[in-house]
């Protein structure tokens, strides 16, 4: 949500793009429930100016925007991150974010920060404390994901999850503290999703959960522990799949942002939520479309990325993908995520029927484009191994298993089907837990295109 510019006028006020409509304090005037929220930010002091913000993985999408947020109001902005030098597929430094900041009216102190590495998140804490005098409020935005089950989750990724989101966590919170219970109106906020222990949200990717789970395990303990401090302790999680830069390095691209909504939802959450009394806002897993209504905000279109659309729900909250899916065929709708159908695509002759285009498609070209070896291991009714070898001569594809494969896709034969005929969409099935990927994903993000082509023929 844009906040637009505020203008006073003695007691005259006006919200809006560009500052030209006005809005009188009057028992005549009906004020909208976006204003609401601007008029209680500004008039009664819910700002954030002069706040010196410690916010982790900040060079990019979530944190980013919670950073560009705080920064229109006048804080100081942390970013601790790890992209120093641009990465090949994400966009965003630390240093191009810290600009960003700036131009948006804030200051900001860019450092280079593993949180897997105290003497690192020691030197940015003390570096933010001498620059800004303090620190007020940490947000804990840093996260490793990884969908896969626990045969397919080797321990290097299990490590890496847990280093990030659990133990960062922790450890990021561990450092600040000192500084925040000297504040005034100290905040924690952890990006993560409430405590919810249906056996549906580890089956498919136990160590994910269970790293995710740690975050909010440390605002569940904290909140307590530092009530009587005065110290707030939080979570925030969206509603929605939000898109963000990593989710289109996924392979969505401008389809997956068809069912999303922006960063913005999160960052208008966030500031409610920091802006709130620490001594007696503490404790919550919240939600940002629960945040933003209970805020008087009640028009959810504005955060979509494209209006009218139906969102896809995120990880965690008691919204089953397939359940949504169903409703979407009685809609008359063809949604793009979860569950199977019993007509068309699935039919016993699914797989080998696309396995067979793809061969009459191979070429020296094709291969040169790609550059990699598929492995695909199959359920359901058609079960079974199959790989497609797009990096060797003129490319091969065969039953059984790849010598050395790249990247290996574990899913149910007949969603593998729908996937490659457009009927179910590659970052939709990863996201809804139906497609599991191991190895390098920029492939995956290059057999989509490949797929693109297949259509027509299938």
């Amino acid at each position: 949500m844009s906040m637009g510019k505020l203008c006073f006028t003695n007691m005259f006020y006006c919200i809006s793009e560009n500052a030209s409509q006005a809005l009188k304090p009057s028992n005549q005037v009906s004020i909208p429930p976006v204003s609401l929220y601007i008029f209680s930010v500004y008039i009664l002091d819910r700002s954030l100016a002069g706040k010196t913000l410690f916010i982790t993985g900040a060079s990019r999408g979530i944190g980013k925007a919670i950073a560009l947020r705080a920064a229109q109001d006048g804080a100081n902005i942390v970013i601790a991150a790890k992209t120093a030098e641009p990465h090949p597929k994400l966009p965003g430094t630390i240093y191009t974010a810290a600009k960003e900041v700036e131009d948006a009216g804030g200051k900001c102190l860019p450092c280079i920060v593993d949180i897997r590495f105290e003497d690192q998140v020691r030197k940015a804490a003390e570096e933010a404390a001498n620059k800004f005098g303090g620190i007020d409020i940490l947000i804990n935005n840093a996260s490793a994901i990884n969908l896969t089950g626990t045969l397919q989750t080797g321990m290097k990724k299990y490590d890496l999850m847990m280093g990030i989101n659990g133990r960062g966590t922790y450890l990021c919170s561990h450092v600040c503290l000192p500084y925040l219970m000297k504040a005034e109106n100290p905040h924690i906020l952890n990006i993560s999703p409430p405590l919810n222990m249906n056996k549906k949200w580890f089956k498919d990717h136990v160590a994910y959960t269970m790293a995710k789970y740690g975050m909010s395990m440390c605002a569940l303990g904290m909140s307590e522990e530092f009530k009587p401090d005065g110290v707030a302790v939080n979570c925030l999680w969206p509603k929605t799949a939000i898109y963000t830069a990593a989710m289109a390095m996924l392979g969505g691209g401008d389809e997956v942002a068809k069912q999303c909504r922006k960063v913005e939802i999160m960052s208008d959450a966030a500031h409610i939520m920091l802006t709130n009394n620490s001594k007696t806002y503490t404790g919550n897993f919240a939600v940002d479309e629960d945040v933003m209504k209970e805020a008087g905000v009640t028009d959810m279109e504005q955060y979509a990325c494209v209006p009218g659309s139906t969102i896809l729900p995120d990880f965690f909250l008691d919204l089953d993908p397939n359940e949504l899916r169903d409703q979407f065929v009685e809609e008359g709708a063809t949604p793009a995520f979860g569950g199977t159908s019993s007509s068309g695509s699935g039919g016993a002759q699914g797989p080998q029927k696309t396995f067979d285009l793809i061969e009459q498609m191979l070429s020296e070209d094709l291969v040169s484009s790609v550059g990699g070896v598929f492995q695909f291991n199959l359920g359901g009714d058609n079960t079974g191994e199959w790989y497609v070898d797009l990096k060797n001569g003129s490319g091969a594809v065969g039953k059984g298993a790849a010598a050395e494969p790249q990247c290996t896709m574990t899913m149910d034969s007949a969603d593998f089907t729908k996937m490659f005929a457009g009927e179910l969409k590659p970052t939709a099935a990863f996201m809804s837990g139906k497609l599991k990927i191991k190895g390098d994903m920029a492939l995956a993000m290059k057999l989509e295109k490949l797929m693109a082509k297949m259509r027509p023929k299938l």
